[in-house]
């Protein structure tokens, strides 16, 4: 079993469809604050009570849960291929971001918000040496957990191979990059890989990143959080493809 905390994250859950088995409310939350929540939950017969607020405490295990926690099942993983069959049959041009061993899980839900914030298609993480689809992740990410498909793969440089056969771009970050990130041409079919923290890109996903581009940083710092500079790269991506205004 995984759970849900928090009123948004329970609500993004609930309106994406996501199985939801048993919906726990702290017997001292304010009937207003869930009022859509359990309509939601009436309609799609899924049970709700009110319990102490020392269970969802321990539930939660330290983590912020606002009086809200929903019993679900792990997210399911999808296959990366139907991700790019699906948005080139709607005409349009693959976004997506890969991965490589992310262990933090704010980080992946950090990097999620931002994915669904930027339009991105999905995301492309590691079976092994990787953070996966926890609770943890769920409440970084806002709700966008819901929105955002991941992929999960047992050979990403295999994959990136994959990924050129169907006309993607792989564009790696990585302080070696020569080029800065905002001169690069970061247009068309595109993938974003970004390392994990603290290691960075591994050396044959490296390898196969058609080029690498850099962040530019002139204080006493060395390198962003990887989330930071995922933000600041998908950004620069709908800059160019003009997806927002400028």
């Amino acid at each position: 079993m995984e759970i849900i905390m928090g009123k948004n994250s329970v609500m993004e859950a609930l309106k994406a469809g996501r199985p939801i088995s048993k919906i726990l409310f702290s017997q001292s939350i304010k009937q207003g604050n869930i009022k859509e929540i359990t309509n939601i939950a009436q309609i799609k017969n899924i049970p709700y009570q009110f319990v102490d607020k020392k269970k969802l405490d321990v539930l939660a295990e330290g983590n912020i849960h606002q009086g809200i926690i929903a019993e679900t099942g792990v997210k399911e993983y999808v296959d990366w291929e139907e991700i790019v069959d699906n948005v080139q049959e709607k005409g349009e041009e693959p976004f997506l971001i890969i991965l490589d061993g992310l262990e933090d899980p704010h980080n992946l839900g950090a990097i999620m918000r931002t994915a669904d914030a930027v339009g991105a298609h999905g995301i492309i993480i590691p079976k092994h040496r990787s953070v996966s689809l926890t609770s943890g992740v769920a409440r970084a990410s806002a709700g966008a957990i819901e929105y955002i498909p991941v992929a999960r793969v047992t050979n990403l440089p295999k994959t990136m191979d994959k990924l050129k056969e169907k006309g993607c771009w792989i564009v790696g970050t990585d302080v070696e990059g020569k080029q800065k990130y905002f001169e690069a041409n970061l247009k068309g079919p595109l993938v974003i890989v970004l390392g994990s923290e603290g290691r960075g890109l591994g050396k044959l996903v490296k390898e196969k990143c058609d080029f690498l581009v850099s962040i530019p940083m002139v204080g006493h710092v060395n390198s962003l959080n990887v989330s930071a500079a995922g933000a600041v790269l998908l950004y620069e991506i709908i800059r160019q493809r003009n997806l927002c205004d400028s």
